[in-house]
């Protein structure tokens, strides 16, 4: 809110602006809450999703999750298309390639593995992402805590089952989403720098539209365009791929990359969250102390990087 403007009868102090350090804590961590938002936003679509499987298949809840998400933000956006370049294409190309592939290999996934596992293996990703841009020592050192209570969860998560018993292609298909996760990390701040708004994620998000189609037409057919279905769809859309990742590109006009990846290692801890608080799963000690882990490395990189912000 703005400082009130004084009136001939206001006294001086009233026209005081307002406390500095609380509108730069604000504007610190407002970026952590649209993090935080997108994350719990995507499980619960997960949720979701899973209704849709039995039906039209990994392929095509891909397809009807990027399709419907696609048309929601085309029509909301009404993005221009003249007067960009050739590298600007490329960028937004590259980002919808990343979301086509991070999907549809993180379906593919959880089509032979338990969502848990298969969320912990893909933040490994964003988490290598981390390692490799930064260049404080720190980040390095909360990345590795981040990475133990991952393990910790890969070991204890999913109804107890550790990675010894995960289906080995399923395993590979939840590894190479997180490899597409951190591409999709690094073009969705660029595609964020060249754009717009949310021009660049409605264009990006037709695009992998258009690659995810004819998987899912050549799994499900016609059951993609039963009425059930495509509500289903449309709510999964809106859950996992409008909501969070407007979120996520406005957080990552404000946050450097390597922050952000780290974040992304709640993910793990806020699907068991939701498992316990909506499915009635219960924690194990261990799978305590591994939320505990990834929370604690999350916040030790967000305070790391208000620490840099702030004036010597």
């Amino acid at each position: 809110m703005p400082a009130p403007t004084a009136s001939p009868t206001t006294a001086p102090a009233a026209a005081l602006p307002a406390d500095p350090s609380a509108e730069g804590a604000r504007s610190r961590f407002g970026p952590v809450a649209l993090v935080i938002s997108a994350g719990v936003s995507v499980q619960f679509g997960a949720a979701l999703a899973v209704m849709i499987m039995p039906r039209a298949g990994a392929a095509g809840v891909v397809t009807l999750r990027l399709a419907a998400a696609a048309i929601v933000l085309l029509l909301l956006c009404r993005p221009k298309v003249r007067g960009y370049t050739r590298s600007d294409w490329g960028t937004v190309a590259a980002f919808g390639v990343a979301m086509a592939g991070m999907n549809g290999l993180f379906y593919q996934a959880i089509d032979r593995i338990p969502l848990g596992p298969a969320v912990t293996l893909e933040v490994l990703g964003p988490l290598a992402l981390s390692v490799v841009v930064s260049r404080r020592l720190v980040n390095f050192l909360w990345a590795g805590l981040a990475l133990a209570g991952v393990a910790l969860l890969s070991g204890h998560g999913g109804g107890g089952l550790g990675l010894g018993s995960l289906d080995p292609l399923g395993a590979a298909y939840a590894l190479g989403a997180g490899a597409m996760w951190a591409a999709y990390i690094v073009f969705s701040a660029r595609t964020g720098r060249r754009f717009p708004q949310a021009d660049g994620l409605a264009l990006a998000m037709a695009a992998a539209a258009v690659l995810s189609l004819p998987l899912g037409v050549f799994e499900a057919g016609s059951d993609l365009l039963v009425p059930s279905t495509l509500a289903l769809g449309v709510g999964v859309a809106v859950l996992s791929s409008v909501l969070p990742y407007t979120l996520e590109l406005l957080a990552l006009r404000r946050m450097p990359a390597p922050t952000f990846a780290i974040l992304m290692s709640l993910e793990p801890a806020i699907a068991a969250t939701a498992g316990f608080l909506v499915l009635n799963q219960a924690l194990s000690p261990l799978d305590a102390v591994a939320i505990a882990l990834v929370i604690a490395a999350s916040m030790g990189a967000v305070r790391s990087q208000i620490g840099k912000q702030q004036p010597a």
